[in-house]
């Protein structure tokens, strides 16, 4: 099955004019050290195709010259041009930026984990500080009694409330503070009546201030609009380099739920410029492959005629 899926993926590859590709470092549940490799690409039909190619265990020490040549590895392997890669993603850690510049590839920035950093640069507030302190001391109390649990199921019935249990916030997902804030919000009375009936816990009750903040989750308050702009702020920052913006402009043109809408006055000539003269090398291409096919005896069923980039647009 290994060999018939390696065999399908490497006739796939063979026919890919250009692609990118995603990395990663990860380890497993015994702590063993794993790097993966992922290409993506777009089919002559226009399909977008993304193939995990290996996960491969990697005990040397994660330098990025390691990290590079294993990389450089990886793409030979399978018998792409690294000329022909748009550019590759990984994350913003010192090894994984540096081993992408000394194979001398264009590096983006993986937008989830950037995204990830802009959320938890915003927040440093110190009334969220102390409303997400709250929120985790009460997942903390309710996952850690039996007795609480019970209590609060008792009172998620009184109330009509969903027999929803709390959410615990992952440090590397922001959007799991997120949902943890919401859940709390959703079951305040069904918390305040647990809560209420027990002297040693009434502090961890959320105060007015607390709550303030939590509702700014499900609401465009003050708050929301004040965190949404510093986000912003720091998202065009990490992304204004030219390389990174060439590159995303790019991408926003094609797309056609976008196209030139988030790209500026100034650089759509230069953006326009540059798509033309590649839908015209592909059609440059797509007419000498045409040329140099040898004809087939059996045409009993018509090929299918090959689309060129400037028809989708």
């Amino acid at each position: 099955m290994y060999e018939k899926c390696k065999a399908q993926v490497e006739t796939e590859l063979s026919q890919v004019d250009c692609y990118a590709a995603t990395t990663d470092m990860w380890s497993s549940r015994t702590t063993d050290p794993y790097i993966s490799l992922t290409v993506h690409f777009i089919t002559e039909d226009f399909q977008l195709k993304s193939r995990c190619l290996q996960t491969t265990f990697f005990p040397e020490d994660h330098t990025s010259e390691n990290i590079a040549t294993g990389l450089r590895e990886a793409v030979a392997a399978w018998g792409l041009d690294a000329g022909r890669q748009v550019c590759i993603t990984t994350d913003d850690a010192a090894n994984m930026v540096k081993a992408p510049a000394l194979n001398k590839w264009t590096r983006l920035q993986c937008f989830g984990h950037r995204l990830h950093l802009a959320v938890e640069n915003a927040v440093k507030n110190e009334r969220i500080n102390r409303a997400t302190g709250v929120c985790k001391k009460l997942v903390c109390h309710f996952s850690h009694s039996w007795k609480a649990r019970v209590a609060l199921e008792k009172a998620q019935k009184e109330l009509n409330l969903p027999s929803h249990s709390l959410i615990s916030e992952c440090q590397t997902r922001w959007g799991s503070r997120q949902m943890m804030m919401s859940r709390i919000l959703e079951q305040q009375k069904a918390l305040t009546l647990v809560l209420s009936a027990e002297k040693r816990v009434r502090h961890l009750i959320p105060t007015w201030q607390d709550i303030d903040v939590l509702e700014s989750v499900k609401e465009d308050t003050d708050l929301t609009k004040k965190l949404k702009s510093e986000i912003l702020d720091y998202l065009n920052e990490k992304y204004e380099d030219e390389a990174t913006q060439e590159l995303l402009n790019m991408a926003s043109s094609l797309d056609p739920r976008f196209k030139m809408e988030f790209i500026s006055a100034d650089n759509k000539p230069k953006v326009k410029a540059r798509l033309t003269s590649q839908m015209l090398e592909c059609q440059v291409t797509s007419s000498s492959s045409t040329e140099v096919e040898p004809k087939v005896a059996d045409t009993s069923q018509a090929k299918k005629a090959k689309k060129s980039l400037g028809s989708f647009l």
